[in-house]
């Protein structure tokens, strides 16, 4: 009941920068955590940022410092600052949401970092 649509992947070159973007839409009271994860292939799918609805973030150690997570509870919308991209971040990356119990993801988009 809680839809997911990312947007802002593309392909960039390494040392540049993409917007990653996720609105959340259904029924959307009570969404508490939100965040993004990514999933190369042949790899687990892992946590890169996550907020709260207080503001509360938590980052993986590959993003620290060049990521940058934020919210707008008005809007519905979490969105994902990458900077200083590199070759390793390659990857589909996926909104998720948590309400209550349960989780929901989006469709992912793809981040390419390439020469």
């Amino acid at each position: 009941q809680v839809q997911l649509l990312e947007s802002g992947g593309g392909l960039v070159q390494p040392g540049g920068s993409l917007r990653l973007s996720c609105a959340a839409s259904g029924i959307i009271f009570s969404i508490n955590s939100m965040g993004w994860y990514r999933q190369a292939p042949g790899r687990e799918r892992e946590l890169v940022a996550s907020i709260t609805s207080t503001g509360r973030t938590n980052y993986a150690d590959s993003a620290k410092g060049r990521f940058t997570i934020s919210r707008d509870n008005a809007k519905n919308t979490v969105d994902l600052q990458m900077n200083n991209l590199k070759p390793e971040d390659t990857a589909v990356y996926y909104c998720k949401a948590d309400r209550g119990w349960r989780g929901y993801w989006g469709q992912g988009t793809q981040v390419t970092v390439s020469p």
